[in-house]
């Protein structure tokens, strides 16, 4: 039997709420509440991993962190706190922590952690920079013509924002309030996610979650997209996104803490703060990604989820989606030069069934700025709203797509036909693209 993991924290909901989840997933755990009661029973037993946190009476975390080290060089300690930001962490890692988890503690991020540890594989999220995704990091298949994608100057000049905007909501995620401030940007400086400490993450799809393992079959805990770079994340970046994609928008500064925030579910309050901004546009011509053979993910078939993209003068999307009702089964197809982005996407927003929100939140995944952000949906009726549009369902799958599309870092000038598709559908296709890019880049030096 594995030697148990220990847990040390002063506040008794957390031990007991920790060493719940953990037995019930057949770990055997031992729970205190100081330093000192937990280092006395060293003497009798050897722990397979300790869950430590940094604020304790007496001894403090990191401090019994270093004695421990020390006296088990090879024994795995993750440490926890709900006050400390990127610099604690970094230090903690230096003294000889395993990995770092912040509270409120996510269930399924602390079993990914735990099961990490005891098996001593590599923290999925160092803080070093050997860490984070590279350009031309996953494999590329040769089979795949570079011919498929080519990036050309656009007729359009690079924009960016005329000033800076401030906007407050609850984040999806956490159910926390969050806040967002949008700044203008020069020339060639992209679309950058900054954190109050100053970590910055690029809007790219180089910066997303597990970016050299993206599955479009992944069931995600939660419907959106997650950018990361050692151990700071932003979350929910699909919907501000598509702003930035629809309105030229190529450099601009997204100041954040964790998760944008999320309004109702739509990007219409993205939307509105973009206008009330001003566009400026910039001293240099913007790169567009032009499509010249037909390539995707996935296999056409209508019972099937499938994305492709393919030449088309122009942009277009034409989305088809099949669930249960009250949704049933509706197309439709947005083209820029047809149909308003602002009266007729922007303000689509997310849906849900009632019991998939209520199993995310009993499990941790997701906080309560999900229910007053989603249409839900329960026995066959929406629930707690009146709908938009009566296809307000997929065009949210549109707004979502294009959002996604956007971390390829250009507009796409083709024709996308999805059907059903999801986030990971969406990245695998731009993940796909970029490594066209990338390897048609090469072959030119």
């Amino acid at each position: 039997m594995m030697n148990p993991i220990c847990i040390v924290d002063d506040q008794p909901d957390i031990c007991s709420s920790v060493s719940g989840i953990l037995t019930d997933e057949g770990y055997n755990t031992v729970v205190f509440q100081d330093a000192e009661s937990f280092w006395l029973s060293l003497e009798t037993q050897q722990p397979s991993l300790v869950l430590l946190d940094i604020w304790l009476p007496g001894v403090d975390g990191l401090e019994l962190l270093r004695r421990l080290h020390e006296r088990f060089p090879s024994l795995p300690i993750i440490m926890m706190s709900g006050h400390a930001g990127i610099e604690t962490a970094v230090t903690a890692i230096k003294a000889g922590a395993y990995d770092f988890m912040e509270k409120p503690l996510h269930i399924d991020v602390l079993l990914e952690k735990v099961e990490a540890a005891v098996s001593q594989r590599p923290a999925k999220n160092g803080v070093s920079e050997s860490a984070v995704s590279q350009p031309g990091e996953t494999p590329y298949d040769p089979s795949i013509s570079s011919e498929t994608v080519d990036i050309i100057d656009s007729e359009e000049p690079q924009r960016t924002l005329g000033e800076n905007v401030v906007l407050n909501g609850v984040g999806l995620l956490s159910g926390r309030k969050t806040g967002i401030i949008l700044s203008p940007l020069g020339v060639n400086e992209g679309i950058v996610f900054q954190h109050l400490d100053g970590q910055v993450i690029p809007g790219h799809i180089t910066s997303l979650e597990n970016f050299s393992n993206i599955d479009p079959k992944k069931i995600f805990s939660a419907n959106s997209t997650t950018l990361e770079k050692g151990r700071q994340q932003v979350r929910t970046v699909e919907h501000l996104m598509a702003i930035f994609s629809i309105y030229g928008i190529t450099n601009a500064l997204v100041k954040i803490d964790d998760e944008i925030p999320n309004i109702d579910g739509s990007a219409k309050d993205f939307n509105d703060l973009i206008v009330g901004a001003g566009i400026v546009e910039q001293q240099a011509p913007a790169k567009v990604a032009v499509i010249r053979e037909k390539i995707g993910i996935g296999q056409e078939n209508s019972a099937e989820k499938y994305l492709y993209v393919e030449p088309f003068d122009g942009f277009e999307v034409e989305m088809r989606v099949d669930y249960p009702l009250p949704i049933g089964e509706q197309r439709y197809t947005f083209n820029p030069d047809n149909v308003s982005f602002t009266e007729e996407i922007a303000p689509a927003r997310s849906f849900n069934t009632f019991e998939n929100i209520d199993l995310a939140q009993r499990l941790g995944k997701v906080g309560s700025g999900y229910l007053n952000s989603h249409i839900i949906m329960h026995e066959g009726k929406v629930i707690n709203t009146e709908l938009r549009y009566p296809d307000e369902f997929v065009r949210h799958k549109i707004l979502d797509l294009i959002g996604d599309l956007y971390l390829l870092g250009y507009p796409i000038r083709g024709r996308l036909v999805a059907n059903m598709t999801s986030h990971g559908y969406n990245q695998a296709l731009v993940q796909l693209l970029y490594q066209i890019i990338q390897q048609r880049t090469s072959a030119a030096r």
